[in-house]
């Protein structure tokens, strides 16, 4: 009796009974590794190998698996992999088909905040320059936080009790769970097209790693990076961090540390306004009571301008004399020669040389008359010269060119020598315009 023949596969009926049997034997396996040989295509699948010391097997979780991880999958990453055993027909490698993903040892969560945390520092977001001072007293603040959460009511009662004139505009957004991050992002955005607020407070209460999540989402912490108004980050207790704490301009421990932190006690503020004013007020009087003195002081060292003016008058009337003084004189001069003049022609006699005599009388009148403005003339130029030198040589005019007078105080005794006065004594300079109190610190007497 013959032997029956053999059954042959086809290459494609072989691989794919291959597939079939390690698909059933290995349906839902969970598998330790190393993570190396990563490559992540536009597709959006994720492929890789997963190593141990002495073995190694292909791995692949598709774009929509790998769209639901809270971390990225990196070369060296420890992992504990979910999935079938399966076949990749086209090249006969067998896979893992990968349902779920979980680094070893910390939870994926944990991991995520790390790779974010090294990524937003390398992009420069947590740098302190960039963060801005909040304002002293802001006239509005915007909240966002939960519309009916404990943080709501501690952020307003805190302001209303420490400064009810600042104003508060809420932004409610769900703040865990899905989509909220989106809506926290979105109300930062929104916040920043209202010109009159001051300052965000974006946070929540307390809670869970898992419920504080929105405010590590990459989302909300570019929201806070790029927002015009500085931002205080406060979410859950003191303990707690998040990535929004790092790039907020001030991370707040608390909701309520946040609203201390923007507003400042309103009866401290009067009251600090009111002592300032006081002293301010007290600080002005005692100025005005010094310079009063000062002025009554200058005011009682210097000439009455009226008897400066009585001088000057006075001086006028004595040129004036002495002017027609002259005069007088000069017409007595005069006088004689016209009197010789007038003997000579009578003792010619009458005649001709008396009609010349007659003649020649009137014409030097004539120029006696005319020489008469000129001599006034001249002393009026004489006397305009005096008042000039006067006004040249007073004390007065000198002072307005930079000069000062320098009197002992006490005493009033006018100091040309240095050597008049000791180091320590005080001496009063009077200047064009008021005078000054000086202290002698140094002399020197000029060789």
């Amino acid at each position: 009796m013959s032997a029956s023949p053999p059954t042959v596969y086809t290459v494609t009926q072989l691989t794919t009974s291959i597939r079939a049997t390690l698909e059933h034997a290995f349906p839902d396996v969970w598998v330790e590794g190393e993570v190396s040989n990563l490559r992540i295509p536009s597709s959006g699948h994720v492929y890789f190998s997963l190593n141990d010391q002495e073995s190694q097997i292909r791995a692949v979780l598709f774009r929509r698996m790998a769209a639901a991880l809270s971390f990225k999958v990196e070369n060296g990453l420890t992992v504990l992999a979910k999935g079938c055993v399966s076949v990749y027909e086209p090249r006969g490698d067998y896979q893992l088909l990968l349902e779920y993903l979980e680094p070893k040892g910390i939870g994926a969560l944990q991991v995520a905040f790390e790779q974010r945390k090294k990524q937003f520092e390398q992009e420069g977001l947590f740098d302190p320059a960039r963060k801005r001072s909040l304002p002293f007293l802001p006239r509005r603040v915007g909240v966002i936080t939960s519309g009916t959460g404990a943080a709501l009511h501690d952020i307003v009662t805190v302001m209303h009790r420490r400064c009810p004139v600042i104003g508060i505009h809420l932004f409610p957004v769900a703040v865990q769970g899905p989509g909220a991050a989106q809506q926290i992002a979105d109300a930062v955005r929104l916040a920043n097209h209202h010109t009159d607020l001051d300052v965000l407070i974006v946070g929540r209460g307390g809670g869970s790693w898992e419920d504080l999540w929105s405010f590590n989402e990459e989302v909300v912490v570019r929201a806070i990076a790029g927002s015009r108004i500085p931002v205080i980050s406060a979410v859950g207790h003191e303990i707690d961090f998040t990535l929004s704490d790092f790039v907020a301009d001030y991370r707040a421990p608390t909701p309520s540390a946040a609203a201390e932190s923007v507003s400042p006690v309103l009866v401290d503020l009067i009251e600090g306004i009111r002592e300032k004013h006081a002293r301010l007020g007290q600080t002005m009087r005692g100025t005005l009571r010094g310079h009063r003195h000062q002025v009554a002081l200058a005011l009682s060292r210097l000439p009455v301008p009226s008897q400066i003016l009585q001088r000057q008058v006075q001086r006028v009337d004595e040129l004036g004399f002495r002017l027609g003084g002259g005069i007088r004189v000069m017409l007595a001069t005069v006088r004689p020669k016209l009197a010789v003049l007038a003997a000579g022609l009578e003792r010619a006699g009458p005649g001709q040389s008396w009609q010349r005599g007659n003649l020649m009388l009137p014409q030097l009148l004539r120029r006696l008359s005319r020489a008469m403005p000129w001599v006034i003339a001249g002393k009026k130029h004489q006397l305009r010269t005096v008042a000039s030198t006067l006004d040249t040589l007073s004390p007065l005019s000198v002072l307005s060119r930079g000069y000062s007078i320098l009197e002992t105080d006490p005493g009033g005794i006018i100091v040309k020598d240095a050597q008049t006065v000791q180091v320590g004594d005080r001496i009063r300079a009077r200047l064009a315009e008021g005078r000054l109190s000086c202290l002698v610190e140094q002399t020197e007497r000029q060789s």
